[in-house]
């Protein structure tokens, strides 16, 4: 069961030093073990997505080759599907091209050849979007009725609430972090709402978001060593929770859901920790870095920013579109559990697939001018950055809602934000968004 694997002694649960200041730490004191990318669509190199270069190498890739193998990659050998057809395709036969860790999972990385089959078992995290069926189907209806349409407006006023005192509270005509005033508190905020979480505490969930979420730190067993520490603590925590509310009649959080489902309430340690991961990492990091995108980009188009101003009602395509130009998670990976032929390339039963969501949102044939954001953009909605077909985001319509009431309480205050100073991206090449951005807001 979830909550076997800890004590209930006092513990102390650290919130620092970050994910990201551990991993460059790690690249300047390693230079000799930084990972070398030779092949020139080698697009699991993180630089080009913290030096936002990742644009043309996609496009090449598209127009040449939508389905291609590169190999001797510092994750080994896989094939980019960086067309928006292409990615529908796989995504559409989950039966061929498997989400489950048994296979590998949804990410590019893998565990080191060499580390120790104990430990490797204890480190695989199921979670039910790294599950095929029937596994995935019933884990997923457990958390589905948090963010039905009925449960989404209930949750809309305070949405709007708490967005409104942060907006509230931002200094005019100083200079701030969004990224920490806004994207993060915001989003820390609805995750503690949705877990029963502890208010005061809060920030520790981006904490854990953030080790969870750097694939990069796979590269260093060292490093690796430290993130299953840190995420040990998470579960820890959530194992507190857990028995707290046993017993207790249903309530409406993720954790009453999963204690009361037959699905879930049986779960392994290590399954309980991989649905954290997803739960916490979905419902942050991806939110948190759209907030982000959508100040950036309407700052780096200011033509659109003008129209949505203008126009309050263009706000709903306008959360669309952002989430196609912003593109919070780059990739989904699958693997292929038989030979399959993709778009003329032959896939073998075990090579390792890699869906660019961040390419299929710039596909030339999908979207014109897709490097633009255009907020009046008519198939905004054909965006890829929630996935497709079973395994499709279960929280996008609360990751909707948010980014709306956002964009809708600006305007309420005609608050304009400008880009002001340092902007930092992530390195990373899962999560794509932003560390810091420097800001200034005025009335317009």
């Amino acid at each position: 069961m979830a909550t076997q694997f800890a004590d209930q002694t006092a513990f102390t649960y650290r919130s620092s030093p970050t994910a990201n200041e551990v991993f460059e730490q790690w690249l300047h004191a390693n230079p000799q073990a930084r990972p070398v990318h030779t092949h020139p669509w080698d697009v699991s190199r993180s630089d080009i997505y913290v030096n936002d270069t990742w644009g043309p190498i996609f496009a090449e890739m598209r127009a040449q080759a939508p389905v291609n193998k590169v190999t001797g990659t510092p994750y080994g050998d896989y094939w980019n599907v960086v067309s928006h057809k292409a990615v529908l395709h796989v995504e559409s036969l989950p039966e061929i091209f498997s989400s489950s860790w048994q296979h590998g999972g949804i990410t590019i990385g893998d565990p080191p050849p060499d580390i120790d089959p104990a430990k490797l078992a204890e480190r695989q995290l199921p979670m039910f979007i790294a599950m095929d069926r029937p596994e995935h189907t019933g884990q997923r209806r457990t958390v589905a009725p948090a963010f039905t349409p009925g449960k989404i407006v209930e949750m809309e006023a305070e949405i709007r609430r708490r967005t409104a005192a942060v907006l509230d509270s931002l200094p005019l005509g100083e200079r701030f972090d969004w990224v920490d005033q806004v994207s993060i508190e915001l989003t820390t905020g609805m995750l503690a709402i949705l877990f029963g979480f502890p208010w005061e505490d809060r920030r520790l969930l981006t904490f854990w978001s953030d080790w969870a979420g750097d694939v990069e730190l796979t590269l260093a067993s060292e490093l690796s060593d430290q993130r299953f520490e840190f995420l040990g603590e998470m579960a820890h925590y959530f194992q507190r929770l857990w028995i707290d509310r046993m017993g207790r009649p249903p309530s409406p959080d993720l954790i009453s859901m999963m204690i009361h489902s037959p699905a879930m309430n049986h779960m392994s340690p290590q399954e309980f920790m991989g649905n954290l991961i997803l739960l916490i990492v979905g419902g942050n990091d991806t939110t948190r870095n759209t907030m982000s995108g959508i100040i950036h980009a309407l700052h780096q188009f200011p033509d659109q920013r003008a129209i949505l101003e203008a126009d309050g009602s263009l706000i709903p395509n306008a959360v669309q579109e952002c989430i196609r130009f912003v593109t919070p998670l780059s990739h989904m990976r699958r693997t292929a559990v038989s030979d399959a032929e993709l778009f003329g390339q032959q896939i073998s039963a075990g090579d390792k697939v890699v869906m660019w969501y961040i390419s299929a949102n710039r596909d030339e044939a999908v979207f014109e001018n897709p490097d633009k954001l255009i907020v009046t953009r008519e198939n905004a909605r054909r965006h890829l950055s929630f996935g497709h077909g079973i395994h499709r985001c279960v929280g996008a319509r609360l990751a909707e809602l948010q980014l709306r009431v956002l964009l809708e309480e600006m305007r309420e205050r005609r608050l304009r934000v400008h880009v002001a100073g340092k902007v930092e991206r992530v390195r990373a090449n899962f999560v794509h968004g932003f560390r810091l951005m420097e800001v200034e807001v005025e009335r317009y």
